[in-house]
């Protein structure tokens, strides 16, 4: 589906359910899920694409799209895919070490009682995968 370093849409998703807030900002990236847009990501910027408030509801605006029949879009609409920085940062206290071995990334992390770690071939999806265990553990 993307190419490059971005997490795909069903991991993006479950950090949104797992309760990951997103505030919008510059250099942002998500997708419009379910309009036939699913590949096409776009990013916050200023310029072109911003986020706004419209009777209390968070918006997102397409400024200067005169090719696009789309002005703006509910910001629970869109879905966020969090950069490797973001991921990093959300993991915060619980990011024990991230290692490349051969072709994947593995993020080691403090899971509450023991340290975990998990695989992936993008160093993005590694930490949204510990990022995801993180948020899920049952309360103790």
């Amino acid at each position: 589906m993307f190419h490059g370093s971005v997490i795909n849409l069903d991991l993006a998703r479950a950090l949104g359910d797992a309760g990951m807030p997103w505030v919008p900002s510059s250099g942002d990236r998500f997708v419009i899920p379910g309009r036939d847009m699913d590949d096409e990501v776009f990013h916050v910027a200023e310029m072109t694409v911003e986020v706004a408030s419209h009777h209390g509801e968070g918006v997102v605006k397409f400024n200067g799209t005169t090719e696009w029949a789309l002005d703006s879009i509910s910001a629970s609409d869109v879905l966020w895919l969090p950069r490797e920085d973001q991921l990093r940062d959300a993991l915060g206290a619980s990011l024990v070490a991230l290692e490349h071995e051969q072709a994947e990334w593995i993020v080691t992390y403090d899971g509450g009682d023991a340290l975990f770690r998990v695989r992936d071939s993008d160093v993005e999806s590694a930490y949204a995968r510990a990022l995801l265990a993180v948020l899920t553990v049952p309360a103790r």
